[in-house]
This record gives structure tokens, sequence and C-alpha cells, in this order.
């Protein structure tokens, strides 16, 4: 009997110092506001019924009229802002505290392990691989050397839709603007537009289909709300499938990137290559203190995926967008298409050098990141230490999302914010349109220690394309053509936008690049 009295009081005792260090613990502010939520799982429940999860989380903001929210999955609290103020008051102000990126199934699935630069969540190997991509494959001189490459890609582009428009065809505009992207990139880092042998009208053949279709694929599957990236210990049963998804476009993508890495490395290796021709080279020429190589084979794999998929979304959704955007509303295409003919003319097409003096194809870009951004949210960052934001608490392990719709179609900061209105950006005169924002009050290239080092590539690439589809073509949509609109799942246009192009250039400048 005293045995079981003294159990008791035991028991009491330890939930009494169990409870009152909780109590000492809660914060003396409060969360940002949130759903209902269950004991233990949170809003898990719910983020598996409300597809797509992102819709789910603006729609609940907008009914609270909240620019702050957070949804707790399971032992997480996912933080999402839409007001430029607080996005600054953590990227910048607090920058610090909320540089990471969160760890979890798909981030690593996607980098190998973390061995990339931007999908690792920090440390030692985040150190080393951002320093080489900013040093040594992103700077300015490694952009210059690279300029030829893309030329050759903004060619192939404008033969591609010229034998379009001769043969009748209209143009499918996202897969032209994804098929110039593809082989930018496949250029810049292997030196060779296909990794078969394409097709006759220089379009894509399987296996780039298969290899861009893998990309998308991984586009969307890394950190998008997977239950194994919030319940750790439930990936081995994969409920939701992404697992095995993501994995399979992995192995896509591998299939036809590492062997041209490996057979890359062991021409180096037998003295068949000597000289540095394209960022694969710079990437395995790179030599440590002690004249060893700095990264492994599968450092450089897994940050070949990364580039693979960081060059091609933004760009060509930016393209489709604003030209569905211009033919709708002609009065923009006209005045873009007037700055181009005053800046480049009709006797050649437009070059690198020509994009600072486009300021109005900018303006459309901008605008076009702003309204119709490729993705709901940025990249997640993690806070790694307890804080308070604008009288918030926000937990240690948060994961903080940045809503770029949400920012982008804020009405208490944008005019008409669902107007696809290029003036907007141009409010300072004769002064240059740049398509970063460090007032936060749209999301393109994203900001701090964990921001997009490669703004300037990015930056070329999307203008270029916008301004070579624009200048060597007049652009005629069929009479059939849907309301432009987004798409449910993502923030796409629902169908992709075809068009009939018509060459607007002298013949001679196309006879030139056949």
């Amino acid at each position: 009997m005293e045995f079981v009295l003294l159990l008791l009081v035991a028991l009491l005792f330890s939930l009494y110092v169990i409870f009152h260090k909780r109590i000492q613990k809660r914060p003396k502010h409060p969360l940002p506001p949130s759903p209902s939520s269950y004991p233990i799982i949170g809003c898990l429940p719910a983020m598996v019924r409300n597809k797509p999860t992102f819709r789910w989380m603006l729609d609940y903001m907008q009914r609270l009229n909240t620019e702050i929210a957070c949804f707790r999955l399971r032992s997480i609290h996912v933080i999402t802002i839409s007001s430029p103020e607080l996005a600054r008051e953590f990227f910048n102000v607090q920058d610090s505290v909320f540089a990471a990126r969160p760890g979890n199934m798909t981030g690593r699935l996607t980098s190998n392990g973390y061995l990339s630069a931007v999908l690792a969540p920090g440390g030692d190997q985040w150190k080393k691989m951002r320093r080489v991509i900013v040093s040594e494959v992103l700077n300015s001189s490694v952009h210059q050397f690279l300029q030829g490459k893309r030329c050759e890609e903004a060619d192939h582009l404008v033969r591609y839709v010229y034998h379009q428009s001769k043969t009748g065809a209209a143009v499918n505009v996202r897969e032209a603007a994804r098929l110039y992207c593809g082989c930018v990139i496949r250029k810049l880092v292997f030196g060779k537009r296909f990794f078969g042998a394409g097709t006759e009208d220089g379009g894509p053949g399987f296996e780039e289909k298969e290899h861009m279709d893998a990309v998308w694929i991984i586009l969307s599957y890394t950190y998008g709300f997977a239950i194994a990236d919030y319940v750790p210990f439930l990936e081995v049963f994969d409920f939701d499938g992404h697992k095995k998804t993501l994995t399979s476009a992995i192995k896509n993508l591998r299939k036809y990137q590492d062997p041209e890495i490996d057979n890359r490395i062991e021409m180096w290796r037998n003295g068949v290559r000597k000289t540095n021709d394209d960022i694969l080279d710079i990437l395995i020429n790179l030599k440590d203190s002690n004249n060893n190589p700095l990264l492994s084979a599968e450092e450089i794999k897994a940050q070949v995926i990364e580039m693979s998929i960081a060059v091609i979304d933004n760009p060509s959704n930016v393209a489709e967008w604003s030209m569905s955007e211009m033919i709708r509303e002609p009065r923009i295409l006209e005045r873009a298409n007037k700055e181009l003919n005053e800046i480049v003319g009709k006797k050649r097409v437009v070059q690198e050098l020509d994009l600072p003096k486009l300021n109005y194809i900018q303006a459309c870009i901008k605008e076009a990141i702003r309204l119709h951004p490729v993705a709901p949210f940025n990249l997640p960052h993690v806070s790694t230490e307890d804080t308070i934001v604008s009288g918030y608490s926000i937990p240690k392990g948060s994961h903080i999302l940045l809503s770029r719709l949400g920012l982008g179609r804020n009405p208490r900061v944008w005019d008409e914010p669902l107007k696809f209105n290029p003036d907007r950006h141009m409010t300072n005169g004769s002064s240059q349109v740049v398509l970063t924002d460090s007032q936060l009050k749209m999301w393109s290239f994203g900001v701090g220690r964990h921001g997009c080092p490669a703004i300037l590539l990015g930056s070329t690439i999307m203008t270029l394309l916008l301004a070579r589809l624009i200048h060597s073509f007049s652009w005629t949509p069929l009479s059939s053509m849907p309301l432009i609109q987004e798409s449910d799942l993502n923030p796409f246009l629902a169908e992709p936008l075809i068009a009939h192009a018509t060459p607007r250039l002298e013949p001679q400048v196309y006879q030139n690049l056949m």
C-alpha cells in the first residue's frame, strides 16, 4: 500500500513538473493566425484533403484577410507571408535567423543528400558549393565566355519558329520556350544542344522530351508538400506517392546527364580534353589547396541536376505569360515592337548587347513575374531559433514561405493587381528597369544568404527569349484561342499558348540564320 502511495505521489509530481515546464515555455507572443488543427498531427489531414496545398493555404489567408498565417503540419509550423513589410523583417532584418533551408525528403532526394548549393540546408557543404557557384561558375567572366553558346541557342529558337511559320503550322509557344531553355542549359553545361539527334525541324527528340518531363516533375515535387517532408518516419510507406514519382524522375534525368559527366571526367583524366569549353569542364577542373579535385563526381552530378532545373522554369513561364497578355492587349505588343524597331531595327536579330536598352521589354517581363510567378511560394527557409516577428512568435524549426502570388497580387500594395500593366514598373522615367525588387513587393530572384546566385544568367536568358520571339515574328491568335486563365493545379497557363507566327524581319536575316 505504501509503495502504491509513493508511486502515485511520484506520478503526480512528474505530471506537475511537466505541465509547469510547458506553462513556463508557453510563448508570451501568439502564433500567427492558424486554422483549427488536431492534437499531434496538426493540419496534416486538411493538407492531404485539400489539393493543391498552396491554394488551400492562400484561400485561408484570403478568408481571414491576413498577410501572415501558420499551418502546423505535425510538429512543424509552416508560416506563409504575403506582406512586403513582413518579408523584409524575415529576410532582411533577421536574415541570419532564417537563412537556412529545411532538411526533408524531397530536398534530400533532389540534391543527392544535400550535395548541391541551393537545396543544401546550410553548413560547410552549402558554403563550399555556394562559393563554387558564385565565384567559379556564375561570375562575370564565365558569363561573357559562354555568351556565344547562349546566342547559338537563341538563333536555333528563331530557326525552329521560322520553320513552323513556313509550313503554316501554329506554334506552341510553351514548347518553343521550353525547348530554348532546355537547349541553353544543355549547351552551357554539356556543350551540346541535344542528348539525341533531335527532329528535322530542330525540335526536341525523344531523349530531350523525357529529360524535360523529368525536369518539370522534379520542380513540381521538390518541396511539394509531401507527407514525409513533415513526418519523416512515414517516408518508407510513401502514402502520397511523392517519393516514387520524384525518384523515378531523378533517375530519368540522371540517365542522360550522368554518363556525360562520367565520360567527361574520364576524358580529362586521360588527357583527351585539354581546354575548358563549358560549365562541366569548369566544375571538373576546380582544385583545392593541395591541387586535388575540389569536387567529387557525385557533387558535380548533384550540382548539374540543380542547374538543369533552375534555368528552365522561370524564363519559359515568363515568355508564355507575357506573350499571352501582349497578344490579348495589342497596344502593349505594339509598344514593345516599336522599342525593338528603334533599337534593333529589322535587318538583324536581337543580341545580348541590346538587352539593357530594351526597357519596355524588361518591364513586360517584370510584370509577368509579378502577376504570373512560376511557383506559388519561394523555396522554404527555416528558423534556426525562436524569435519574434511583428509581434508573432516564430518557433525554432518553422518553415517560412513567401507567397509569390500573395506578394505580387497584394491589393494593399499594387493598384489593379490583376491587370497586366508594364507601365507600373516605368514610373521613374528613363531609368533602367531592373527585374529584382529590394523592397520585396514581389518575388523574382530571392534575397539574403540563400538568395538566387544566377540573377544575371536568368535575366539574360528570359529577356533574350522574349525579345527574340516578339522581334522576329508577328503573332496572331487562333480563332479558337481559349480565355487566358491560370491552371487550378499551378500558376501556369491552363492551356499552352498556341498562335500563328509570321516573319517580320527582312528575309535575308532568316537566311543568314539557316
